[in-house]
């Protein structure tokens, strides 16, 4: 395994890595806020159901 250091510099390798797994954590979090189910910021939106067309008032009391 030290042989392989020898080719690729240490450094290099870990910034290279620590830059990916950065961005993955961003990626994944960001898909994670876009949906309602795992939003912790907006918490969940309430989806509104559509009124029905057919549906007329209450007829008054006094009639």
């Amino acid at each position: 395994m030290w042989r392989v250091w020898l080719i690729f510099d240490p450094r290099r390798v870990l910034l290279g890595l620590f830059t990916f797994l950065f961005a993955l954590a961003l990626l994944i979090h960001f898909i994670l806020l876009s949906t309602d189910r795992y939003n912790w910021l907006n918490g969940p939106q309430a989806q509104s159901k559509p009124v029905p067309q057919n549906v007329s008032p209450m007829p008054s009391k006094d009639s």
